[in-house]
């Protein structure tokens, strides 16, 4: 079994804001993570990519808030699309 697209969503907030969220099924887990999901979920403003969460091979899961990186702690693929709408819900109220 090869990866499978699960979503991929594109969402325009405001004229210069967007939301994209990409969410791969592996058929096996990635190294540095204990899930079977590749993703890239990241919101723009302005051209430039303010908040991302993602999973690279390897270095696991992660989020990018400005220049700082932290580790996150992936529980469910819902907890982490709660957790990315939430991070976007605090920079825009700040």
């Amino acid at each position: 079994m090869k990866a499978a697209l699960s979503l991929r969503e594109r969402r325009v907030l405001e004229e210069s804001q967007f939301a994209e969220v990409v969410v791969w099924r592996l058929p096996q887990r990635s190294s540095g993570s204990r899930h079977a999901f590749k993703y890239r979920l990241a919101f723009v403003v302005d051209e430039v990519c303010v908040l991302r969460f993602d999973n690279e091979s390897g270095k696991g899961d992660h989020k990018h808030v400005g220049a700082s990186e932290a580790k996150y702690a992936f529980s469910t693929l819902e907890q982490l699309l709660n957790d990315f709408w939430d991070e976007i819900a605090k920079w825009r109220r700040s």
